[in-house]
């Protein structure tokens, strides 16, 4: 599994990075548009990543504006459904309107920080990217 964390703390950053490295590579990016360059830097290598997490509140591009452009470039590359990235925001938002708003914006999984590391496998198993 290729991942891609998107977070602008650093601790938060490194408990993603740790847990996710186990399942494959793991890349990590400090805001929504460090995150959109890596996202499109690999489709066009065609090497995509299978998973992203994004934060929601970062500096330059926060996680939901990520989360719809990246929608925006699989569309205009014909990548739907099952071929799309599984994308889980992991933040410490829990309020209504974020939650609606990413999962308008077709984010896979919504995961409240802290994250727990039992509930984000738990999100990988159903997404059918980790057994």
């Amino acid at each position: 599994m290729k991942t891609l964390v998107a977070e602008d703390d650093f601790t938060g950053r490194l408990l993603l990075q740790t847990i996710l490295s186990t399942y494959g590579e793991c890349h990590v990016a400090v805001n929504g548009k460090e995150a959109l360059q890596a996202f499109q830097s690999a489709r066009d290598s065609g090497h995509p990543y299978d998973l992203v997490c994004l934060d929601i509140m970062m500096p330059d591009m926060d996680g939901q504006e990520s989360l719809r452009r990246i929608r925006e470039i699989e569309e205009a590359g014909d990548a739907r459904g099952l071929n799309s990235v599984k994308v889980i925001m992991t933040t410490a938002l829990r309020d209504k309107t974020n939650v609606m708003t990413a999962f308008r914006n077709l984010c896979d999984a919504y995961l409240v920080k802290p994250v727990d590391k039992a509930l984000l496998l738990d999100h990988l198993r159903s997404l059918a990217l980790i057994k």
